[in-house]
C-alpha cells in the first residue's frame, strides 16, 4: 500500500469510490423503478441521493436528479405511501391518484432489495470465476501472552493451541467467521471461556476476563481484548535498520544490520513480541542481548531509552522505551487465492450479519451502534481497498459484502425501509382497507428522525476516529536515558 498517494490518485480513487456507491444505489432504485413501470404506478421522480436536487432532468413526466446528502437514493412513487414530506415535494393541490393493489405494492418493493441481491451474485460469480485473495492467519496457537494481561492472569501460556471459544469451534485467528479476533470481540458477558489444548497437558478451559483499550471520547470505543498474540511462522527476529537519531540505543551498543537476537536476559527469543515486550518492562534498566552475527554468538547490554520531543508537553503521556531498530520478522498472515462459489460468499455475508446485528442488539456485548459503518466508513474502506493490491478483486467481495447487507436491511419491517412497505401492504390485504394516510405519515417522518440521527452519529465516528491516532507533535525528538538507579 503506498504510504503516501499522489494527489492526483487519491483523487481518482476517490473518483472510483463514489462511482462504485453510486452504482450499488442505482442497481436498488432501478429494480423499483423498473417493476413500478410493469406494474403500472405514477413515478414522479428517480433519484440518487436525498435532499434537493443539484442535478435534474425530467424526461416523459420523470424527474431524474442528484441530491446533495449523500446517503442513499430513492423512487418517488406516490401510490406506494406518503413521502412528500421526506423527499421534498408539496402533494397538495394535485389530483388524488388511482389506489394500488397490496400485490403492487409488495412487487416494487420486493424489487429493490432483489437487484441488490442480484447484483451481489454477479460479483460473486465473477469472483468465482477469477478467485479473490485473502490475508489469513492460519494458526490458532498462541505465540506469546501479554504482561499482565487479562490472558496472563488468567493463566494462558506460549503454544496453547486454542480449539474453542464460549463453545463455538475456531479455525483461524483472523476472519469474518469462527476466528479467535472474532469471537473475542463479539463475546457477551464478563468473561470469556477458552477451551485450549496445552502441550503435554491436553486439552482444559481456561476463562479470562477482557479489558476495552482507550480511545478518545470522540472515537469509537475500542472492542475486546484479552491480550493475546498469535505464534508467528518460524524465523529469524533479525535488525533491517535504525533511527535516524545517532543517539538511538541500538546504534550506541553496537548493534549492526542483520544481527541475529538470540536471547534476552538469557531467555531464548521465539518471537518479535518477546522482544518488545522486554523492551518495555526493562524501564531503562540494561538488557543483555544474545545475538548472530556472521555466524557467531555474541553478547551485547543495552539499555533502553524513550523517544521525547524536546519540548515535552507535560500533560502527555510518557512515551515507550525503543531501542531504535527496526527488525525484520516473519509475516503472521498467509495471501492465499481462493475461489469459493457463490452460494458460500453469499452464506458468509449472511451469517457475518447476524452476528453483528445480534451483538450490537445485545445488552452483553461491547458492540454497539457506533461500531457500524455509515457512507463515510464504507466509502474509507472502498478506498483502502483501492489502495492495497489487487484492487478489482477486493472491490468485487466488497460488492457482495454490501449488497447483501443493503438487501437484508432493506427488508426490515419498519416504515420507509422496502420492508415497511410489504408489511403495511401485507395489513392492508388481511385488513382489505388501507392504512391511514395521515398516521403513515407521521409514522415514516418519525422513523425518518431516528434512521437519519442514527446515520449521523455513526457518519460522526466515521470522519473523526481517525484523529489523535498519530504521534501528533511534529517537534524535533531525541532520546532520554532514565537516571541510573542506585545499586
Amino acid at each position: 500500500m503506498p504510504a503516501d498517494p499522489n494527489p492526483l490518485l487519491v483523487a481518482l480513487l476517490i473518483l472510483v469510490v463514489i462511482m462504485v456507491f453510486n452504482l450499488i444505489i442505482f442497481v436498488h432504485e432501478l429494480g423499483h423503478f423498473w417493476a413500478a413501470k410493469w406494474r403500472g404506478l405514477k413515478i414522479d421522480r428517480f433519484q440518487i441521493w436525498f435532499g434537493k436536487p443539484i442535478w435534474s432532468k425530467t424526461i416523459k413526466g420523470v424527474q431524474y436528479g442528484l441530491g446533495w446528502i449523500p446517503a442513499g437514493g430513492f423512487v418517488a412513487l406516490p401510490q406506494m405511501a406518503p413521502m412528500g414530506a421526506i423527499e421534498g415535494q408539496n402533494s397538495e393541490g394535485e389530483e388524488p391518484l388511482p389506489p394500488i393493489s397490496p400485490l403492487d405494492k409488495i412487487i416494487v418493493a420486493f424489487a429493490g432489495p432483489l437487484f441488490s441481491f442480484l447484483l451481489a451474485l454477479t460479483a460473486a460469480l465473477v469472483i468465482y470465476v477469477i478467485k479473490k485473495p485473502i490475508d489469513i492467519i492460519h494458526t490458532t496457537t498462541v505465540g506469546w501472552v501479554q504482561h499482565d494481561s487479562p490472558a496472563d492472569k488468567a493463566g494462558f501460556q506460549r503454544n496453547d493451541k486454542i480449539i474453542a471459544i464460549n463453545g463455538q469451534p475456531v479455525e483461524n485467528w483472523n476472519m469474518p467467521l469462527n476466528s479467535v479476533y472474532m469471537h473475542i470481540v463479539t463475546s457477551k458477558g464478563d468473561q470469556i471461556q477458552f477451551t485450549v489444548d496445552r502441550p503435554g497437558v491436553g486439552e482444559m478451559n481456561i476463562v479470562s476476563e477482557f479489558e476495552i483499550p482507550e480511545s478518545k471520547w470522540w472515537q469509537r470505543k475500542k472492542t475486546r481484548e484479552v491480550g493475546l498474540i498469535p505464534i508467528r511462522p518460524e524465523g529469524p527476529v533479525q535488525i533491517t535498520g535504525f533511527s535516524e537519531d545517532e543517539n538511538a540505543p541500538a546504534k550506541l551498543a553496537g548493534f549492526e544490520v542483520g544481527d541475529v537476537f538470540l536471547e534476552v536476559d538469557g531467555v531464548a527469543v521465539t518471537q518479535y513480541e518477546q522482544v518488545t515486550e522486554a523492551i518495555q518492562l526493562s524501564e531503562g534498566k540494561t538488557l543483555n542481548i544474545s545475538i548472530l552475527r556472521d555466524g557467531k554468538e555474541m553478547e551485547i547490554p543495552v539499555a533502553p531509552a524513550r523517544m521525547i520531543p524536546e519540548t515535552p508537553d507535560p500533560k502527555a503521556k510518557d512515551q515507550p522505551f525503543m531501542l531504535g531498530a527496526m527488525f525484520d520478522v516473519p509475516d503472521f498472515y498467509v495471501r492465499e487465492w481462493i475461489k469459493p462459489t457463490p452460494f458460500e460468499q453469499i452464506s458468509e455475508t449472511v451469517q457475518s450479519m447476524w452476528i453483528t446485528i445480534t451483538t450490537v442488539a445485545s445488552p452483553q456485548s461491547s458492540i454497539g451502534i457506533q461500531h457500524l459503518s455509515g457512507p463515510v466508513g464504507i466509502g474509507k474502506i472502498q478506498y483502502y481497498s483501492l489502495l492495497m493490491d489487487n484492487p478489482f478483486h477486493r472491490i468485487l467481495a466488497f460488492m457482495v459484502l454490501i449488497n447483501i447487507n443493503l438487501a437484508i436491511l432493506n427488508m426490515l419491517p419498519f416504515p420507509v425501509l422496502d420492508g415497511g412497505h410489504i408489511t403495511i401492504a401485507t395489513m392492508e390485504a388481511i385488513a382489505r382497507r388501507p392504512v391511514n394516510v395521515k398516521f403513515l405519515e407521521v409514522i415514516q417522518i418519525g422513523f425518518v428522525f431516528i434512521l437519519f440521527s442514527i446515520m449521523i452519529y455513526v457518519t460522526s465516528k466515521d470522519v473523526v476516529d481517525d484523529f489523535g491516532m498519530g504521534g501528533g507533535d511534529d517537534s524535533p525528538t531525541r532520546y532520554v536515558f532514565p537516571k541510573p538507579a542506585a545499586e
